[in-house]
């Protein structure tokens, strides 16, 4: 018996809101009578917001949970549905994101404000071991050419001498060709990504030269220090360039537990009084640095009915001039640390004003002591409570720690799905 305020009724009654116009049109018509596109999102939703994310796993639940029956209508569909459901229409689902915000509104539990900004490292459906460097790379394709120079020299000689037993050499010549394709791939892939940071750095380098030549023609004065050094364009990569073989648009990324793995950076931007996620996206980059620009543009495209964003709270990581510039070009009060605070803070630095401020002072000077007061440091202190518990909760109650779908398209979908799960999840909480 299905409670009537239980979950699984919750995202039924959700789903039979949301506009499917775009999943539904894709169905032709022709064929075996399909599975409703309702049920088998209802069904990924409630998977995801569960702990079953295999298609598999998620089959078997169909037949085993009562919840996942009553979201199934007691039908039972295969797991090869439900995964070409999920990888067909992941382009489609990503509207659902906003839809199931405005829902939210309309129940009087989201009204945006407060914004708290960071960042969670999820593993890649990838091995860190089949990562390939440059360096190994080229060795092992110098190891493998003179492998098969030496099976063609026994073919030749086969007539004439006897050949080891059980060596099959038209089998280890497929088997090293094929490999010698998958490292001239990975060649490929490791100098694209060369070219790549080589443009990043130009650019960057001429950003900075013209940036000393407008301070120096404001001030009238010479700029101090060194001026910046033009990078140099490299031959050939570098030894330690690396691509993984199995997911190659994921990346090699330091992880909170310690050590190395094989990652994507999962953003979110969760709302600091209903710690509903109002903006997400992803990215290859393994710090944080880069990723106010993109989150500000997700909370611009929330529609209006959702309220404004007026601050955005973000750790040190999200730390520069620029993304304090941008956050205030679109008119969002950033409190963005400039430093890590020790714990056991003294009690007269917590109950302390900061002195006032002079006079034309710049944007960051600025934001550094409104976070000194003890209104900034009362707001500031919110984002480590909402934020952080999100990704937690995900991580550690929704399990979900690696990416099921391989690269960053896909992923990108994927992370779009964990979030609207969440926020069934967090809505049926509200909702009381």
């Amino acid at each position: 018996m299905i409670e009537k305020h239980s979950f699984c009724r919750f995202i039924v009654e959700i789903v039979a809101q949301l506009d499917l116009t775009l999943i539904k049109a894709a169905y032709t018509g022709r064929g075996s009578k399909a599975h409703h596109p309702e049920m088998l999102l209802a069904l990924l939703f409630y998977g995801y917001a569960t702990g079953v994310f295999s298609s598999r796993k998620l089959e078997r639940a169909t037949y085993d949970s009562v919840a996942f029956r009553y979201i199934a209508a007691n039908d039972h569909p295969d797991h090869d549905t439900i995964a070409t459901f999920r990888k067909r229409f992941l382009s489609e689902l990503s509207p659902l994101f906003v839809q199931i915000l405005l829902i939210a509104h309309q129940m009087n539990v989201l009204k945006l404000g407060k914004v708290s900004l960071d960042g969670t490292k999820i593993k890649a459906n990838a091995s860190k071991r089949r990562a390939l460097s440059w360096k190994h790379a080229c060795q092992l394709e110098k190891q493998l050419k003179s492998e098969v120079e030496d099976l063609l020299r026994q073919a030749e000689e086969a007539d004439r001498t006897d050949l080891p037993d059980g060596l099959d050499i038209p089998e280890e010549l497929a088997r090293r060709e094929k490999r010698l394709a998958a490292i001239v791939d990975a060649k490929d892939a490791i100098k694209r990504r060369a070219a790549e940071r080589y443009a990043k750095e130009l650019a960057d380098f001429e950003k900075k030269l013209v940036t000393r030549k407008d301070k120096e023609q404001k001030t009238g004065k010479k700029t101090r220090g060194n001026p910046p050094k033009r990078p140099e364009a490299e031959l050939e990569p570098r030894d330690k360039d690396q691509v993984n073989l199995t997911d190659e648009e994921s990346r090699i990324m330091p992880t909170s537990g310690g050590g190395f793995e094989q990652c994507y950076n999962a953003q979110a931007s969760v709302d600091v009084d209903t710690m509903l996620v109002v903006g997400q996206h992803l990215t290859q980059n393994p710090n944080d640095f880069l990723e106010i620009k993109p989150a500000l543009e997700a909370l611009n495209k929330l529609p209006e009915e959702l309220g404004t964003v007026d601050a955005l709270l973000a750790d040190t990581g999200y730390f520069s001039q620029n993304n304090v510039d941008s956050c205030l070009g679109n008119k969002i009060l950033p409190y963005i640390s400039s430093h890590r605070d020790g714990h056991n803070q003294n009690l007269k630095e917590r109950f302390s004003e900061p002195p006032p401020l002079p006079e034309n002072v710049d944007a960051v000077t600025e934001m550094k002591h409104r976070l000194k007061t003890k209104d900034g440091r009362a707001i500031y202190a919110k984002r480590k409570c909402t934020v952080e518990p999100v990704f937690g909760i995900i991580k550690a109650i929704m399990g979900f720690r690696q990416f099921l779908l391989r690269g960053v398209e896909s992923v990108c979908g994927e992370w779009n799905l964990v979030c609207m799960a969440w926020n069934l999840k967090r809505m049926h909480v509200l909702a009381g």
